[in-house]
C-alpha cells in the first residue's frame, strides 16, 4: 500500500498475489500463511467501516480511509480461498496537464472538453475496467465553473472534486437483517430534489440510467457518467439494455430517443497493450434516423505499430475534419473554438452508424 507505483492489489487466496504497476499486471513474491491469515487481514480492513463478510452474506465492499476502494469475496463464492481487491487511491489528483502529458489526450483535445463542460454537455465516459474512466471523470469536473451546486452520486466515493460546493452521496448496503439498502438509484431520484447545477454518477450500471436521462432531458444539463462499454456504439446498446431494467417496458424507439436527446458527447478510453491509457474517440451523438442513433467521431486515436521498446503503442490522435452540430451551444457562452481544433479541412476519417 505504501509503494506509490502500485495503483491496484489483487490477493486470489492465501498464495498468489498480484499488482498493478505503469499499467501491467505482475505476480509480486509475497505471500500469506493461510486462508486462515487471509481471514484475519480481511477482518481488519472491514470491521473499523463497519462492514462483515461472512457465510449468510460472503461478499463486501468498502472505501477505505485514505479514499481506496476495496472488494472481498469469500468461499464459497469464490474457489481460490478469500479473495481481495483494492484499486488505491491516487495520492495526488491528476489534472489535465498530466493527462497530456501521459498521451492520454492532446492540448486540442484537452481545449475541446473544456469548453463541452463549460458550455454544459451532457457526457458520457465509456471504457473498460481500468481503463481510467474515473481519472479522466475527475479531469472533466475540475473544468466546472466554482460556483455552481454539484451532487456526486457513487457506489464507493472515488471522485475528487475540488469545487468548494460540492454534496457527495454514496450508496449504502444493506444491514445484516437485509434492509437500509439505498441503491445509485434511490441517489439520483433524490439528487433532483437538491437543486443540482449539475449531477455526477461515478458509474451508470443498472435502472438508474432512465432517471439519469430524464434528468438530462429535463433541465438537468452539463451532467455527466461513466459506463462500462468497449466503443460508443456499445455504450449506446449498454445504455439501452440499463434503461430496460427499469421495469417501465419502453419501446426501443423510445429508449433511443431519450438517449440521443439527452447525451451529447462520449468519450471513449482505453487502456492499450502497452498499458497506457487514452482516449481513442470522442464521439458526437448527432440524433437520430430512422431508428438508429446516429454518431460522429469528431477526435480519434490511430494506432500505428507496436514499437521495440517495451512493446510501446505507437499511434497519433487525429481530428476527423468535422465541427460537431453543437458549435452554437459553445459560442452562446462566448467559447469560440478555432477550426483548426477540429482539422477543419483535412479529410474526414468517417461517420459511424
Amino acid at each position: 500500500m505504501r509503494d506509490p507505483s502500485i495503483t491496484e492489489i489483487m490477493v486470489n487466496g492465501p498464495a498468489q498475489i498480484y499488482v498493478e504497476r505503469a499499467g501491467k499486471i505482475i505476480e509480486v513474491d509475497v505471500r500469506f500463511r493461510d486462508e486462515h491469515h487471509v481471514m484475519e487481514v480481511i477482518e481488519r480492513i472491514l470491521k473499523p467501516l463497519g462492514r462483515r463478510v461472512d457465510r449468510a452474506w460472503p461478499m463486501a465492499d468498502a472505501r477505505l480511509p485514505d479514499g481506496s476502494r476495496v472488494n472481498v469475496i469469500i468461499p464459497p463464492c469464490v474457489l481460490n480461498g478469500p479473495t481481495i481487491t483494492i484499486r488505491k487511491f491516487p495520492a495526488r489528483r491528476l489534472t489535465v496537464e498530466d493527462l497530456i502529458r501521459f498521451g492520454t489526450m492532446t492540448p486540442e483535445m484537452a481545449e475541446f472538453l473544456r469548453a463541452c463542460v463549460i458550455a454544459r454537455l451532457n457526457i458520457v465516459v465509456s471504457g473498460g475496467t481500468g481503463s481510467g474512466k474515473t481519472t479522466l471523470l475527475n479531469v472533466l469536473s475540475a473544468f466546472i465553473p466554482e460556483e455552481e451546486r454539484i451532487i456526486t452520486i457513487e457506489d464507493a466515493a472515488e471522485l475528487q472534486l475540488q469545487q468548494r460546493h460540492v454534496v457527495r452521496l454514496e450508496a449504502a448496503p444493506a444491514l445484516p437483517d437485509g434492509t437500509g439498502r439505498v441503491t445509485i438509484r434511490d441517489l439520483v431520484i433524490n439528487a433532483l430534489r437538491m437543486r443540482p447545477d449539475r449531477i455526477i454518477v461515478g458509474e451508470c450500471r443498472g435502472p438508474e440510467a432512465l432517471d439519469m436521462l430524464q434528468a438530462m432531458n429535463t433541465g438537468h444539463e452539463g451532467s455527466m457518467t461513466t459506463i462500462h462499454a468497449n466503443s460508443p456504439r456499445d455504450a449506446l446498446s449498454r445504455l439501452e439494455t440499463m434503461v430496460l431494467m427499469a421495469g417501465m417496458e419502453l419501446p426501443l424507439r423510445v429508449v433511443r430517443t431519450q438517449i440521443a436527446s439527452a447525451i451529447d458527447l462520449i468519450v471513449q478510453q482505453e487502456r492499450l497493450r502497452d498499458g497506457s491509457r487514452k482516449i481513442t474517440r470522442i464521439t458526437e451523438i448527432q440524433g437520430m434516423e430512422g431508428d438508429t442513433v446516429v454518431l460522429q467521431d469528431l477526435f480519434v486515436f490511430q494506432a500505428k505499430a507496436i514499437g521495440e521498446e517495451q512493446g510501446k503503442v505507437e499511434g497519433v490522435h487525429r481530428p476527423t475534419g468535422i465541427r460537431p452540430h453543437f458549435m452554437s451551444r459553445l459560442e452562446a457562452v462566448g467559447i469560440r473554438l478555432s477550426p483548426q481544433i477540429f482539422g477543419v479541412g483535412t479529410f474526414p476519417v468517417g461517420r459511424t452508424r
